[in-house]
C-alpha cells in the first residue's frame, strides 16, 4: 500500500469508529431505548424464574448474534451462576434446511417455536431491517402461544415493531452500526439478568 492508501485507510477507520460512537451517543440519550432494555431484561427474568426458555433467532449476522447471546445465558456472561436455558434456533442445520426445503424458509424459526415454545418462554427476533419474513412469522407464532415477544431491529422498526411486545430499535439505517448496537444491547440485557440471578442466589444462601 502507498502512503496515500495508508491515509485513506486510516480515514476510513476513524470514520467508522466515529459513526459507531454517534449511534451509541443517541442510545445514551434515549430514555425509551433504555426503558425497553430494562423491560426486556425483566421479562426474561420472569420467564427464567417460571422455568421458561429464551429463544433467539435471526438471519446471517443476526443469526450469529442469536447464537452469541444464547451462549451467554447457557454459559456465563461475567459472573459464576447457574446455567440459564436459552436456544438459538438457527444452529441446527438439519432442522433449518429440512423445514426450509419442505415448508419454505419463512417457517424455519416458527416451526421449532410451535414444537418447543410455551407460554412462560421469551422469543427474541433479531433483524436489522425489521422485515425479515421468517422472523416476523416466528414472532406471530410466539404471540399465538402467549410467549413474550421481543424484537431487536433498526431504522424505523419495520414489520416486527407491529408484532413484538417489546421492540428495541437502533436509530441507524446502516446495517453494521445496527448490528454493533444489537450486540451491545444484548450484552447489557445479559448483565442485568445475570446480576439479578446472582443476587437472588446470594440471598437464598444467606437466609
Amino acid at each position: 500500500m502507498t502512503q496515500n492508501d495508508d491515509k485513506g485507510s486510516a480515514d476510513l477507520v476513524r470514520c467508522r469508529v466515529e459513526r459507531s460512537i454517534e449511534v451509541k451517543k443517541k442510545l445514551l440519550a434515549d430514555s425509551v431505548y433504555q426503558g425497553q432494555v430494562i423491560r426486556a431484561a425483566d421479562e426474561m427474568l420472569n420467564s427464567l424464574r417460571a422455568g421458561g426458555t429464551i429463544f433467539f433467532f435471526g438471519n446471517g449476522g443476526s443469526a450469529a448474534d442469536a447464537q452469541h447471546l444464547a451462549a451467554e445465558f447457557t454459559g456465563r456472561y461475567l459472573k459464576e451462576r447457574r446455567p440459564l436455558p436459552a436456544l438459538a434456533l438457527s444452529v441446527n442445520s438439519s432442522s433449518v434446511t429440512a423445514i426450509g426445503n419442505d415448508y419454505g424458509f419463512d417457517q424455519v424459526f416458527s416451526r421449532p417455536l410451535e414444537a418447543l415454545g410455551k407460554a412462560s418462554d421469551v422469543a427474541v427476533g433479531i433483524t436489522t431491517s425489521g422485515n425479515s419474513p421468517n422472523v416476523v412469522h416466528a414472532l406471530r407464532v410466539a404471540k399465538e402461544k402467549s410467549m413474550f415477544t421481543m424484537a431487536l431491529t433498526g431504522g424505523k422498526g419495520g414489520a416486527v415493531a407491529q408484532v413484538a411486545d417489546c421492540t428495541i430499535c437502533i436509530p441507524s439505517e446502516e446495517t453494521p452500526r445496527i448490528q454493533e448496537c444489537h450486540i451491545l444491547t444484548g450484552h447489557i440485557i445479559c448483565e442485568l439478568v445475570e446480576q439479578a440471578i446472582v443476587d437472588e442466589s446470594s440471598r437464598v444462601l444467606g437466609s
